[in-house]
């Protein structure tokens, strides 16, 4: 039963309305954002339905396809009730060894794709996928033409209902998503967007609303910074993915938020849900996809549909925030360069 009053938004061009707030599934199965057991990672995708969360986005990659596995086996006997998102592009099978943020090898080939999908299907437990994003693609993936024949088969024969994309983790990647959008039959773009992240993100707003694109917005609390729990003495576990960046990520990071200090002010809502409410200001951005690994997370996130937006002067001066301490350079510059989720 959805308790939670949960709102709900169309996907760009598509007939599938997803939940504003959606469950990114990256953290199951893997240890990168601490470790979450495997009953527990089901039992938090099964409260995410009763909150209303309909659309749960995953990928092969992850975990090598354990995420995948988990989400079909919390989804099972509910599969009409959910809009189920996956991604491919990448080698699951390969036997190098990946170390921090090293990028697994990228095939797009239609051999490829045709394998991934059904490899997919029987992960998840389901005979089709909603919507097939290709994964973290390049120049070279997004105008090639046979990319894109092979996902209008599986439409074709049912495999896949829609296909989006979804952009690298660090900031950038604009001239990738502007060609989709424009020159595919894409419904979806996720990207980064978060209060101290707005570009690319930005460009891509009226882009997406003239090709009938939804926006899909990932690390929306700009990968911890924004729900409130970081300060000077955080650490991370050697195998959390934010211990390969630089300690001067967290401290310039924590220095450069501390005017937006003025939204702990109101009782209305934490600093965590009025991040997720900056990222559904836009009509266009159809839903928003925060890390999840706790219950306490998922209850305090999924209240976030259904609190008041934010007001004129907040917003006026989370953008003037931006302009001031973030437009000229961004908090992903001390990402190592090679894109992995």
């Amino acid at each position: 039963m959805n308790n939670n009053n949960m709102k709900y938004r169309q996907l760009g061009k598509s007939s599938l309305k997803v939940s504003e707030i959606g469950f990114g599934a990256w953290t199951l199965g893997t240890d990168w954002w601490g470790t979450i057991k495997r009953d527990e990672s089901i039992r938090l995708l099964q409260r995410a339905l009763e909150l209303g969360m309909n659309f749960v986005d995953t990928s092969d990659s992850y975990a090598s396809g354990e995420s995948e596995k988990l989400v079909g086996e919390a989804i099972k006997g509910q599969r009409d009730k959910i809009i189920l998102s996956t991604k491919f592009g990448y080698d699951i099978h390969s036997p190098v060894k990946r170390e921090g943020h090293q990028e697994r090898e990228q095939i797009f080939t239609p051999e490829h794709i045709n394998i991934a999908v059904e490899e997919s299907l029987e992960r998840l437990q389901t005979s089709y996928i909603d919507l097939y994003q290709l994964h973290n693609p390049k120049m070279e993936h997004v105008t090639d033409a046979t990319v894109f024949g092979a996902l209008d088969d599986l439409v074709q024969n049912g495999k896949i209902r829609y296909y989006g994309v979804a952009l690298g983790p660090a900031i950038g990647w604009t001239d990738e998503g502007l060609n989709a959008m424009k020159s595919t039959n894409i419904v979806s773009l996720q990207t980064v967007y978060n209060m101290v992240e707005q570009d690319p993100g930005k460009s891509f707003l009226n882009v997406a609303k003239e090709n009938g694109v939804g926006i899909l917005v990932r690390v929306p609390h700009a990968s911890g910074l924004l729900d409130g729990k970081f300060n000077a003495q955080t650490t991370f576990a050697s195998n959390d993915h934010r211990s390969y960046r630089q300690r001067e990520w967290l401290m310039k990071g924590l220095k450069k938020i501390q005017p937006l200090d003025f939204l702990l002010k109101t009782p209305l809502r934490t600093i965590a849900q009025t991040a997720l409410k900056f990222a559904l200001t836009d009509i266009g951005i159809s839903s928003v996809l925060p890390t999840i690994s706790t219950m306490n997370d998922l209850e305090e996130y999924a209240k976030a549909s259904d609190l008041d937006d934010l007001t004129e002067e907040e917003l006026g001066t989370i953008n003037q925030v931006y302009t001031r301490e973030f437009q000229a350079e961004t908090l992903s510059y001390l990402m190592p360069k090679s894109r992995t989720k």
